[in-house]
């Protein structure tokens, strides 16, 4: 190790407690939208959806695009994991739910409340 390096630290329990928490806030009645400075797209070439933000890219799978796509600030996450169930044979709220509170987390995805 080089002098004055410090070791990597693994992912802290804090950064859980704040997805925990902000999974917790997120409820049926939410409204997610995506944050102003972020992006859905699509990598022609690749063929891979991508949220793009600020110099940084997360790359999607279909699934993810999906859920991502119908968040408008309109619908609640409830009729978002409704309406993927209509598209999609399995689909758990509780999964949306933990999809987009990792999101808000990194804020990229904003919550407007009733």
């Amino acid at each position: 190790m080089e002098s004055g390096a410090r070791p990597r630290s693994a992912p802290s329990n804090e950064d859980e407690r704040i997805e925990t928490a902000m999974t917790a806030a997120l409820r049926s009645s939410s409204r997610p939208r995506l944050a102003s400075h972020v992006r859905l797209g699509m990598d022609r070439v690749r063929k891979q959806y991508m949220l793009l933000g600020p110099e940084s890219v997360m790359l999607l799978n279909s699934t993810g695009a999906s859920v991502l796509d119908l968040c408008d600030g309109r619908r609640t996450v409830g009729e978002i994991a409704e309406e993927l169930r209509r598209r999609y044979d399995r689909v758990a709220e509780d999964e949306v739910t933990s999809f987009l509170g990792r999101l808000v987390t990194k804020r990229w995805v904003e919550l407007d409340d009733d």
